[in-house]
């Protein structure tokens, strides 16, 4: 059976819907003690410094954690030039639809990170 082609609505919807959650997974907390350029630029330069008189194994090594080092360096500059706040009004204004269509739960949204208070925003409320 073919799929049926979704409408712009529900490609909006679903744009609004993926942009959040992606920014709220990239964003979310993690263990250990937070990562600053300051400390990744230090460790870029840590691996210039150890490739001196190393072995071409170790070297390759070191180019990939460079490479590696600078992709997080990117990812953490640019964290910071996202507007969460007109990712949050796109979301609050299409998730009631796009969660409704498709069954998903209050218990859902919480459980991969969306605030409680964009979800009430959303219009999206606890069942009893």
């Amino acid at each position: 059976m073919p799929r049926q082609k979704m409408s712009e609505a529900e490609k909006t919807e679903t744009r609004a819907v993926r942009d959040y959650l992606k920014v709220l997974e990239a964003n979310q907390p993690r263990r250990g003690r937070k990562r600053t350029p300051a400390s990744i630029r230090k460790q870029i330069d840590g691996t210039a410094v150890a490739m001196e008189g190393a072995s071409a194994t170790k070297r390759l090594a070191l180019v990939q954690q460079r490479l590696d080092l600078e992709t997080e360096l990117d990812r953490l500059e640019s964290a910071g030039s996202v507007d969460m706040g007109a990712l949050e009004t796109a979301f609050a204004d299409n998730a009631a639809s796009y969660g409704g269509r498709r069954g998903i739960s209050y218990a859902a949204w919480r459980e991969v990170g969306v605030p409680s208070p964009v979800l009430k925003a959303a219009g999206i409320r606890r069942s009893t």
